[in-house]
């Protein structure tokens, strides 16, 4: 028997506490886009930052995650979790609100700056891990797919719209007092949080170590997680290898001026909400894992369609455009569907720990990928190494077609 599946409105009407979720992430994640384009301006623009110190501060923003199994296994332990998604969030708003407080009172420094990103990460990280569990608690089984569609089209939508809105931030108020908008949004997540009722989990026992062992035990022995984890951290390796030069290869070989670069990446981020959008109805027809295998390779494979432009300035354009709009697409076929799976055949006590070795390894590779483009692009050349990376990136779905996940057409209890 196939189970029902409830479709994004019903969820929403129905379930209060799903549609407080949905709204605080919608509000978070739109700061944090803000964040995304003000944090780095701040080091440049104010604090005379080169590409070594923006670097640093990238990787101070995602260091926290190499622990992500450790705090996986420490939330696992704990009995409540929106307590710790509230703290995560009120922290990250606290720590953002010291910016443009340093700015008013001419303090503002490099250091602080990296304090602030360190800070911020492992909250970051804090609030992934324990969000699972509380995910679950809140939507039923059969909502799993509609659910992690609608959130994932609240993040799709915030790339759409996040740069230019902060854009407009900086232009109106300068970046730091641009920053209290991710400030804000944090409190405003916190507060939809707040009044979510918090039903108790049962904690797992055990010293932390053995947690953080058997989490990591878990994901390698499950042949559907095992196939997921491979297939993301594919991905994330592949196409942080491209995505490191594409501003780049846009900039000096497509000679594209900023503007016309932004405005490209603006257009292609509506693929991604049209592909969190179409994710759930595509999922109902090709099957939960075809469509997320299908994501797979949509998602690394315009990289090397971008070493094929060429021609006026508008055709280059179309291609930059095009191959955002495509890789949008697939990266949301992609994501609404694993998460949906993983939420599914992750056990309850071992949701902390799951996210946690998700963490490590997944977005462990993206500073791997980082680095290995930027040496792949000079010894190869920018065009090669774009192509190279699509292709080796669309190599991610065989984990899956190779996986139980194959024959996962919907969350049937079967």
């Amino acid at each position: 028997m196939t189970a029902t599946v409830e479709r994004p409105a019903g969820l929403l009407r129905r379930n209060r506490a799903f549609r407080l979720l949905w709204y605080g992430e919608t509000v978070s994640q739109l700061g944090d886009r803000v964040s995304d384009l003000v944090l780095p301006l701040i080091a440049v623009t104010l604090l005379g930052a080169g590409p070594g110190r923006v670097g640093v501060l990238t990787a101070l923003l995602w260091a926290p995650n190499l622990l992500g199994l450790f705090v996986g296994a420490w939330v696992d332990r704990r009995r409540y979790r929106r307590r710790l998604l509230v703290a995560a969030d009120l922290t990250r708003a606290a720590l953002l609100a010291t910016l443009p407080l340093a700015y008013l009172v001419h303090a503002l420094t490099l250091a602080q700056l990296y304090v602030v990103a360190l800070g911020t990460g492992g909250a970051a990280v804090l609030f992934g891990v324990a969000y699972p569990a509380f995910f679950v608690a809140l939507v039923p089984r059969e909502s799993y797919l509609s659910a992690t569609g609608l959130l994932s089209t609240s993040r799709a939508g915030s790339q759409a719209v996040g740069p230019a809105l902060g854009g407009a931030l900086v232009q109106a108020l300068t970046a730091p007092v641009a920053v209290l908008a991710d400030a804000l949004s944090f409190v405003a997540s916190a507060v939809l949080l707040s009044r979510i009722t918090d039903a108790p989990t049962v904690p797992a026992r055990g010293p932390a170590w053995r947690q953080a062992r058997d989490g990591i035990t878990l994901v390698l022995r499950h042949p559907v997680l095992r196939a997921c984890l491979g297939c993301v951290t594919t991905v994330n390796l592949c196409t942080f290898v491209g995505n490191t030069l594409v501003v780049l290869y846009a900039s000096r070989t497509l000679r594209l001026s900023a503007g016309t670069i932004g405005l490209a990446f603006g257009i292609g981020a509506v693929g991604a909400v049209a592909g969190a959008a179409l994710a759930p109805w595509l999922s109902r027809r090709l099957g939960l894992g075809i469509t997320a295998a299908l994501g797979a390779a949509l998602f690394p494979a315009p990289l090397a369609a971008l070493a094929l432009a060429g021609g006026p300035v508008l055709a280059r354009v179309a291609v930059v455009a095009g191959a955002e709009f495509v890789a949008g697409v697939g990266v949301m076929l992609l994501d609404v569907n694993l998460n949906a799976l993983q939420a599914d055949v992750t056990p309850d006590d071992a949701r902390g720990r799951r996210a946690g070795a998700f963490a490590v390894v997944n977005y462990g590779s993206r500073p791997v990928g980082a680095l290995l483009g930027g040496w792949l692009g000079t010894v190869l050349g920018l065009r090669p190494t774009l192509v190279l990376a699509g292709a080796c990136g669309v190599l991610a779905a065989v984990w899956l077609l190779a996986s139980p996940v194959r024959r996962v057409r919907t969350l049937d209890p079967a």
